[in-house]
């Protein structure tokens, strides 16, 4: 199975412009990332779509993910740009389609437009949104789907929800191809309503990182599509992988050093994977096994150093493709 590869870019949220600069300097070392992805083999770069920082709000700086696509869609001329995943809660879904659609023009039909219901609670708290429950925040998900695939395929759409209206709305262009859809990226892994809603609206998903939970969730998916009449084969199957590629022998617990801040090694590879060129490969195969064609990489440091990427894209994506 042939394989396509994205990265994350360095824009905040995991702490990873931390003494670059001003903020005009990490913002163009974040940009300085997605150019050297965009002269080699990946097919996308990703933002987050949050504003405060990881594990814990801080003072550092996190970039917003709409914006920084759209100045990633002018600064790039080849990859793909796309958000894992923009969150509902943040945006009107109606403002959210007219959004995408400018970004997609922008970057000449590029655009990745992702959604997701959103998680992380403080920042919804912290910019006015409140934090309704679960079953709310996915019933306004369910909502916002069904009105973004309408304003990317209808002529003055309406529909009337309980959390969501529009009233002809006229969104122009659509696209920034004439014709076709802006690809929709629906991340989680929820099997009633999520996985329903890409096997219903999604062109691509993202259900996780560890192949096992990643080869469930598209079982679930698969059934969702049977349900719905959907080709289970057209739809991306995308899973996210944080990697700290080592060289041959080199020893993981110096050479994590300057990444893992106060982390032991132990708890760093409770979400990393530290290996050499062999080791992710075999990480990578086995989300392959499981049913996975998409892998997005979040690579630490690459604010500071972007020889990674490189080593990247010679030593592990020629595997797959």
């Amino acid at each position: 199975m042939a394989v396509k590869f994205g990265l994350f870019v360095p824009q905040g949220w995991k702490m990873d412009l931390v003494g670059v600069g001003d903020p005009a300097a990490q913002y163009e070392a974040m940009t300085a990332v997605a150019k050297d992805a965009d002269s080699g083999p990946w097919d996308s770069v990703w933002v987050y779509d949050h504003f405060h920082t990881v594990p814990e709000p801080t003072m550092e700086s996190t970039f917003e993910c709409w914006t920084v696509s759209a100045t990633l869609a002018r600064d790039t001329k080849r990859i793909r740009i796309g958000q894992m995943v923009g969150c509902n809660g943040y945006r009107n879904p109606a403002l959210y389609a007219k959004i995408a659609s400018t970004v997609d023009a922008a970057s000449h039909g590029r655009l990745n437009a992702g959604i997701g219901a959103g998680w992380y609670e403080h920042e919804w708290r912290a910019y006015g949104y409140g934090f309704p429950e679960v079953p709310e925040r996915m019933g306004m998900f369910r909502e916002a789907v069904q009105i973004v695939h309408k304003m990317w395929t209808e002529d003055r759409p309406t529909f009337e929800g309980k959390r969501y209206a529009i009233n002809g709305p006229i969104n122009e262009p659509k696209s920034g191809v004439p014709g076709r859809k802006i690809p929709l990226w629906i991340g989680g892994g929820g099997e009633k309503v999520t996985l329903k809603l890409v096997a219903q609206y999604g062109d691509a998903c993202n259900v996780g990182r560890e192949a096992k939970l990643c080869r469930h969730k598209l079982e679930v998916l698969r059934g969702h599509c049977g349900t719905v009449g959907r080709d289970y084969d057209e739809i991306i199957k995308s899973a996210e992988a944080d990697v700290f590629l080592l060289r041959e022998g080199e020893d993981p617990e110096a050479a994590t050093a300057h990444v893992r801040g106060e982390r032991s090694l132990a708890e760093f590879v409770k979400g990393t994977i530290v290996g050499d060129p062999a080791q992710v490969r075999d990480h990578i195969q086995g989300l392959v096994d499981a049913g996975i064609d998409y892998v997005i990489v979040y690579m630490p440091h690459l604010a500071h150093d972007r020889e990674p990427i490189g080593r990247f894209a010679e030593e592990i994506i020629p595997a797959f493709v």
